[in-house]
């Protein structure tokens, strides 16, 4: 059985070489999300899944009735996005390394804001300035809140920890809001590392572990999984907590077994 999370097709057209029943076989069109947000949902109009932020690549396969059927670049999970949160590609050279930053009409922390970017928002800067850096729209973005593509992060763990105390959302992978797998999937894609959207996916992601817990270590439950920051601490996005938050991994083990949810199903390492 096809998993529709990771086939590029649907009724009426397929990405080349993935047609099983007669589809219009189409090449992909590279797009970009450009607004702070895009959801990514199972059909138009449906449930959100998982979602994009600005700057990220989107592979459009069709257009229809103001929907767009494609996958996303980084980790080639199938969907659709609203037209209107699309536009053309670019080469991002920078990339927000804070937990969210502000676009600014000009170099000047006293105008007022055009909109909120999360972390992980994908960045053309075409110029520098003493505090800010100037993207290829126009606008302004704080210096200290970027960093160059080339530049990743080296620990997973880090990164979830700039997600600390920022609400639950399910589907969601942005700053303003984030579930489990979205908080793991920022962390390893800030690294550098490949890392697929659900927790399901996600237990495929490194070895079995055994004995100790170690930072960076993935727990995973029934539908949910967590970083270890050590052999005694983990952290997650918890709908217990609706936020990103520190839990001690034995009472997160005892509280979710007992509210219903089963023991832990695997212990990864990378």
């Amino acid at each position: 059985m096809t998993d529709r999370r990771l086939t590029p097709a649907n009724d009426r057209v397929a990405l080349k070489g993935y047609a099983l029943n007669g589809q219009t076989e189409v090449l992909a069109e590279a797009t970009s999300i450009t607004k702070p947000v895009a959801d990514l949902r199972n059909a138009p109009n449906g449930a959100r899944d998982r979602q994009l932020v600005m700057g990220e690549q989107f592979d459009v396969l069709e257009r229809h009735n103001g929907w767009a059927f494609g996958r996303a670049a980084r980790d080639e999970y199938v969907g659709y996005v609203a037209e209107g949160d699309l536009g053309f590609p670019f080469t991002p050279t920078h990339w927000i390394s804070a937990r969210a930053t502000h676009l600014y009409p000009d170099a000047n922390f006293k105008t007022e804001a055009c909109e909120s970017l999360s972390f992980g928002s994908r960045l053309c800067v075409v110029d520098e300035r003493h505090k800010f850096v100037e993207t290829d729209t126009g606008r302004f973005v704080p210096k200290a809140h970027v960093r160059l593509i080339e530049r990743p992060f080296s620990d997973p763990v880090t990164v979830a920890q700039i997600f600390f105390g920022t609400p639950y959302i399910w589907g969601g992978n942005s700053s303003f809001g984030i579930d489990c797998s979205g908080l793991v999937q920022a962390g390893f894609t800030a690294c550098g590392l490949s890392c697929p959207g659900d927790s399901d996916q996600q237990m495929d992601l490194g070895q079995d572990a055994t004995g100790a817990y170690q930072r960076g270590d993935l727990l995973f439950w029934s539908g949910h999984v967590a970083l270890c920051v050590d052999d005694e601490t983990l952290i997650h996005a918890s709908e217990h907590y609706m936020a990103v938050a520190y839990e001690p991994i034995l009472k997160a083990i005892a509280r979710i077994q007992a509210q219903g949810n089963g023991p832990v199903t695997a212990h990864r390492r990378l």
